[in-house]
């Protein structure tokens, strides 16, 4: 199955990452949102993250941003879905928001249409339910920065079909995309043990263990990681990190996911990382 049109539901950090690497893999990209002026700022983001590409070499960087941001329709329009062979939904982990907006393309969309969930934690076979379609239903969990990460965990539900596997990897592939295939499972297996990891951290900080740097460092220096756990929990974002701690604490009732009252309260103040300006370090808004 050739899917030459993908629709993108979600311009925020992830949903655009997600446009912009379709658009530079020469796909035309439908991005949905429900506010103007978020797909406006998408539109931004998308063409100076495009320029930075191409200012430090990186892959996938080739074509001016002009160029490029033609391959994309910018829309609040779910019907122009109707062209999509393919659908990326990035919305924010809250079942409730998801559940909505697969009841409404699902009676859009063509019945051959896949759906792909980039959801951090809800359960596939969950999202499926919400479906008529539940054999066209497959996560697909890319990484920030979407268009410098080479690999996406790929979620197969209980009634997700092969063939709906063997499309997602084939367009992946078209994307410059490396994918590896697991079962369902809250969190599936990145977010099952990350979120963990990043909560454990908070934690530390919260109890005067160890400052956020010096935690990052202990991790960067001793592991090798490139990053640190709060760094990290600041670059996803940390009301999406929140949210799928809730998300895991509510699928298995254990303990060990309750997020960290200081997550809690950070997320409450607005501080949810790079995409408000702070978290638990300060960045430029306009960088």
């Amino acid at each position: 199955m050739n899917i030459q049109t993908v629709g993108v539901i979600g311009a925020g950090v992830m949903g655009s990452g997600v446009a912009q690497n379709l658009a530079q893999t020469n796909h035309r990209v439908i991005l949905v949102d429900i506010s103007e002026a978020i797909l406006e700022k998408a539109r931004g983001e998308i063409a100076k993250n495009i320029r930075f590409q191409r200012l430090f070499g990186k892959t996938g960087a080739s074509g001016e941003p002009d160029e490029i941001l033609k391959q994309i329709i910018f829309t609040t329009d779910y019907s122009r879905l109707g062209d999509a062979g393919f659908v990326i939904e990035n919305v924010t982990e809250k079942w409730e928001l998801k559940k909505e907006v697969y009841a409404q393309i699902d009676g859009i969309c063509p019945e051959d249409c896949i759906f792909a969930s980039n959801t951090s934690a809800i359960p596939i076979t969950r999202i499926a339910s919400a479906t008529q379609r539940p054999a066209k239903v497959i996560g697909t969990h890319f990484m920030n920065p979407v268009p410098m990460k080479t690999m996406v965990e790929v979620i197969r539900g209980y009634h997700t079909s092969e063939e709906t596997i063997e499309t997602t990897k084939t367009l992946l592939e078209s994307m410059g995309k490396e994918s590896v295939v697991v079962n369902d499972s809250p969190g599936f297996v990145s977010n099952r043990v990350l979120m963990l990891t990043i909560n454990e951290a908070i934690f530390l900080v919260q109890d005067q263990v160890a400052s956020a740097e010096d935690v990052d460092q202990i991790f960067k220096s001793c592991f090798g990681h490139k990053m640190g756990p709060l760094e990290t929990g600041d670059m996803i974002g940390l009301d999406t990190i929140l949210y799928s701690l809730d998300v895991l604490y509510e699928s298995f009732n254990d303990s060990k996911y309750r997020p960290c009252p200081l997550l809690k309260k950070m997320v409450h103040a607005g501080l949810h990382g790079r995409k408000t300006g702070e978290g638990f370090y300060t960045y430029p808004l306009d960088v």
